[in-house]
């Protein structure tokens, strides 16, 4: 998707159209990256001193600690990562995705996908499953998520081809990554991957960009006509129906 894109009149002249799209800078992007780092050079300096990694003691998603009431650690591991394999991985993801997408949703709608679809992400793991895990996966993948229903959103504007081959191309990453998941063996937390997905994606649905084209002929802009009311609601239902599912093991144990 260029910043211009050219359209050929049907006039005589056959003059161009010009479509601007929007030149959002993909700050929030770069500081969640920067931050993100910043907390893996302190979890390596603590391990490196104390034999422990004392960041991920009093972040990580460990089951025992959240039902203890330590709930902080239903999005704190967002941050935290255990090397630097998988800080790389993570942080190139972000790079990519975050760059496209902050583009359309803005700083604070971006930040607050990201950190739902973490939310959702560690809530599902902590029901589903027991193991202890950390890392930004889970917030990668509501960005997944995300950029898949924001391209079937508009596929009216980007065309049927261009829209077809873009969800081709992300579900097949998407498919791998979660088949790697489950492979036998694999250190990967699923659960956490899955939940992040649904909780991207219900934001997404209902919170996400609509765009829209405005001016005169021959120079149009890009406008996102998405109510702020959208986001707000969908932020809501959200979060209250991930904070409920996380209750369960609150109540059943």
């Amino acid at each position: 998707m260029n910043d211009e894109s050219p359209r050929p009149d049907t006039n005589a002249n056959r003059e161009s159209f010009r479509i601007k799209f929007p030149g959002t800078k993909p700050i929030a992007t770069f500081v969640l990256i920067g931050i993100s780092i910043a907390f893996f050079i302190l979890q390596t300096i603590t391990e490196t001193i104390s034999g422990y990694d004392l960041l991920f003691l009093y972040g990580g998603k460990i089951n025992s600690l959240i039902t203890a009431g330590q709930v902080w650690r239903l999005i704190t591991p967002v941050l935290l990562h255990d090397s630097i394999l998988h800080i790389a991985m993570n942080m190139y993801a972000l790079y990519i995705l975050g760059r496209r997408m902050e583009r359309f949703y803005g700083h604070k709608r971006f930040l607050l996908l990201y950190l739902i679809s973490g939310f959702a992400g560690n809530v599902l793991s902590f029901v589903l499953t027991d193991a202890p895990s950390l890392g930004a996966s889970t917030a990668i993948f509501g960005l997944f998520a995300a950029e898949g229903i924001f391209i079937f959103q508009n596929r009216k504007l980007f065309g049927s081809a261009q829209t077809r081959q873009a969800l081709m191309n992300l579900g097949i990453v998407l498919m791998i990554n979660l088949v790697y998941g489950f492979a036998p063996g694999s250190n990967i937390d699923i659960m956490g991957h899955i939940g992040g997905l649904i909780g991207g994606a219900f934001f997404a649905w209902k919170a996400g960009p609509i765009l829209g084209v405005t001016g005169e002929p021959p120079f149009f802009d890009m406008i996102d006509k998405r109510k702020k009311k959208d986001v707000t609601l969908a932020s809501a239902v959200v979060l209250v129906g991930f904070t409920i599912i996380a209750l369960i093991p609150f109540i059943t144990g």
